[in-house]
């Protein structure tokens, strides 16, 4: 029994103490990370049906005769994001020795602010293409007599000649010269219109058809010391954005440097001066950084401040203590005030 006693007063101040834990919430600062967003333009080309006599009645030399698809990079651009930092996690007292009404975190638990609201960060707006026009079908603008052609040569001959008679025709219109001239403007401009359908339609079965489509890549990637010519991704003009590792790609090397230039702030408690009350509000005093993205086609440059490239400190505790109400707002990107307001407390 006498033993059994012992057990439960060595567990109880151990349980008691456990128990006595920081009341408030819990938090993190955030990490600076870079978004690169590619714009990429593929342009497919489909030979036409009769490529083969494009030069012989159309004089045209410089036909598609296979298929071929072929990317390029129509933009190169840079921004920053945050992301919890695991390593920067504490927790604010909200307890009756301190001034902290509210707490504002983001649905990541990055904070945002204290004692007062702040707005969230609307996300990026992804890259929406153009509509696109629905194709022409050839097929669908060919006479009687290039339908009922017996042999390739023949329909292209017919085709050549039905290029050349609406082209005739649209000049004579442009000129007022036409057998039958329209009312009015608008009934002109209708009939131009569908001549130069016509011909559009037409001279595919010639010169092929050329589509463009493009699309937007976003790639992310998290400074966290100084790199030079780092391979961020490959970019082949056959195959389009390939792996780092594939060679069949040229690189695109990324390079950040380091500034050195970190903001001061008056608010940060001096070192040493923290005690086991304070109210463990922490901001970051990012480090400003020099990024570039260098490649065979394009480059982007992005001077910007980056948490991990600063240091993190307290905020002096006598701003939230009880004399003081302050009002903290944080920058969502780098975890530095963005503003801060403070007053008496009115007894």
């Amino acid at each position: 029994m006498k033993k059994l006693l012992f057990t439960l007063l060595m567990i109880i101040p151990s349980f008691l103490y456990a128990q006595d834990i920081m009341e408030g919430t819990t938090y993190f600062l955030p990490k600076t990370v870079l978004k690169v967003n590619l714009l990429i333009e593929k342009t497919s080309i489909t030979p036409g049906e009769l490529h083969l006599y494009s030069e012989r009645y159309l004089k045209k030399r410089d036909v598609a005769t296979e298929a071929s698809e072929t990317y390029r990079i129509v933009s190169l651009k840079m921004r920053t994001e945050s992301i919890p930092d695991t390593a920067k996690q504490f927790t604010a007292r909200v307890d009756q020795k301190h001034s902290i009404n509210s707490i504002k975190l983001n649905s990541e638990g990055i904070i945002l602010a204290v004692n007062t609201d702040a707005k969230v960060p609307a996300p990026a707006q992804p890259f929406v293409p153009a509509p696109k026009k629905a194709p022409l079908n050839p097929h669908d603008y060919m006479n009687q007599d290039i339908l009922a052609s017996g042999s390739m040569a023949k329909m292209a001959e017919l085709t050549a000649q039905e290029i050349i008679d609406i082209r005739e025709s649209r000049s004579q219109l442009s000129k007022g010269q036409a057998d039958f001239m329209p009312q009015d403007g608008a009934q002109l401009n209708l009939m131009l219109k569908n001549l130069q359908q016509q011909e559009s339609a037409l001279l595919q079965l010639f010169e092929g058809v050329t589509e463009k489509d493009t699309t937007e890549v976003e790639l992310t990637y998290i400074p966290e010391q100084e790199v030079d010519r780092y391979i961020l991704f490959r970019f082949s003009k056959k195959l389009g954005l390939v792996d780092r590792d594939d060679l069949a790609g040229s690189p695109y090397y990324i390079s950040v440097k380091d500034e050195h230039v970190i903001p001061t702030n008056q608010a940060i408690a001096e070192e040493g001066k923290r005690s086991k009350d304070d109210a463990n509000i922490f901001v970051n005093m990012p480090g400003k950084i020099k990024v570039t993205i260098q490649g065979k086609e394009a480059m982007t440059t992005l001077d910007t401040y980056a948490a991990q490239f600063g240091k993190c400190a307290s905020l002096d505790n006598e701003l939230f203590g009880k004399k003081l109400y302050t009002q903290l707002v944080y920058n969502p990107i780098t975890g530095n005030i963005e503003s801060i307001n403070t007053d008496l407390v009115k007894k």
